[in-house]
C-alpha cells in the first residue's frame, strides 16, 4: 500500500470538507427580513428608480438639476453642516455623561437612566415646541438673560441658528449618549489606576488609554447622530422653518407642494447615499478602533 492511501486511510474525519446544513431557527428571522424588505428596501428601491426615470426612460436630469443648481447645493452643505455641528455638540456633552452613567451606582444611576431615556418616550413635535416656548421672547432664557443683567432687553431666538441647533442636540443626545454608554461600562477602572502606576498623567492616560478604548462607541454613536440629523424635518421645520433649508425640507415641498417626483426623489436618493456612506465608513472605522494592535 502507498504513503498517499494510508494516510488517506488515517486522516481524521474532520478533515473533510464540510457540507452546507440548513438551519432551521434561522426560519425566525424570515418575518422580520420579510418585513424589511417589503417595506424599507422596496419603497427606498422605487425611490432610487423614480430619480432615474423620466417621462422618455433613464436620465440622469434630476441629478443634473440638483447638483447644477447653486440653491440645491447650499441646501446640501447646510444640512450635512448642521447635521456635523449637533454631533460634535451632542459628542462633547454625551461623552462624559455616558461615563458618569456608567460609573454610577444604586439610586443615582436609576435617576441618570430616566433622564436618558424619558425624552426618548416624548414626541418630537412636543419636545419642540417647549424649546420654542422657552426661547420666546417671553420664555424662560429671556427672563434669565434679563435678569442677571447679560442683556439689556430680551433677543430674539427663535427661527435662529442657535435655537435650531440646540433643539437637535436635544433631540438626539441620548443616541449618542448610549452607544458611548455600552462602552464604557465594559472598560476595566483598573487600567486607569495601573497607567498613573506607570507614571501617565490625567491627559495622558485619557488620550492612550480611555480614548482609544472607548472609540467604537464613539464612532458608532457619531454615526447614528449624524445620519439622524441629516435627514431631520421635523424639528428644522418648526424652529426655523424655510429660513434653514435642508434636503428633507426639500424633498418634503417636492413631493407635497410642487407635485414634482423626480426632484424628491433624487434628493431622497442623495440623503440615502449620504447615510449609507456614513454607516459603511463608521462600520470600517469601528473595526479598525476595534482592533487588537
Amino acid at each position: 500500500m502507498s504513503t498517499a492511501a494510508l494516510s488517506d486511510q488515517t486522516a481524521p474525519a474532520n478533515s473533510r470538507p464540510r457540507r452546507w446544513s440548513f438551519e432551521p431557527r434561522a426560519l425566525l428571522a424570515a418575518p422580520a427580513i420579510v418585513y424589511v424588505a417589503l417595506m424599507f428596501v422596496l419603497p427606498l428601491g422605487l425611490l432610487l428608480m423614480k430619480s432615474l426615470w423620466g417621462p422618455d426612460g433613464f436620465t440622469l436630469n434630476g441629478y443634473r438639476r440638483v447638483f447644477g443648481d447653486p440653491y440645491y447645493l447650499q441646501v446640501i452643505f447646510d444640512s450635512l453642516k448642521l447635521a456635523f455641528y449637533t454631533t460634535f455638540i451632542a459628542l462633547l456633552a454625551g461623552y462624559p455623561a455616558a461615563f458618569a452613567l456608567a460609573r454610577a451606582k444604586g439610586t443615582i444611576q436609576v435617576i441618570l437612566f430616566a433622564l436618558v431615556f424619558l425624552p426618548l418616550t416624548v414626541s418630537i413635535i412636543v419636545k419642540t415646541f417647549g424649546l420654542m416656548m422657552m426661547f420666546r421672547r417671553e420664555g424662560m432664557v429671556n427672563w434669565f438673560l434679563v435678569t442677571f443683567g447679560f442683556v439689556d432687553r430680551p433677543i430674539r431666538l427663535v427661527f435662529t441658528e442657535f435655537s435650531l441647533i440646540v433643539g437637535m442636540v436635544n433631540v438626539f443626545l441620548p443616541f449618542m449618549i448610549l452607544p458611548i454608554y455600552s462602552v464604557v461600562r465594559m472598560l476595566d477602572p483598573r487600567l486607569t489606576d495601573a497607567a498613573a502606576s506607570l507614571g501617565a498623567g490625567p491627559i495622558r492616560t485619557f488620550c492612550k488609554v480611555t480614548l482609544p478604548l472607548t472609540m467604537p462607541g464613539i464612532i458608532a454613536g457619531a454615526s447614528i447622530v449624524f445620519s439622524i440629523a441629516v435627514a431631520a424635518y421635523v424639528t428644522p421645520g418648526l424652529l426655523i422653518g424655510d429660513r434653514y433649508m435642508t434636503m428633507s425640507q426639500v424633498m418634503a415641498k417636492a413631493f407635497l407642494n410642487l407635485r414634482d417626483f423626480q426632484l424628491g426623489a433624487t434628493m431622497a436618493s442623495i440623503m440615502l447615499i449620504i447615510a449609507l456612506s456614513i454607516v459603511f465608513a463608521s462600520s470600517y472605522l469601528a473595526r479598525s478602533a476595534s482592533r487588537t494592535p
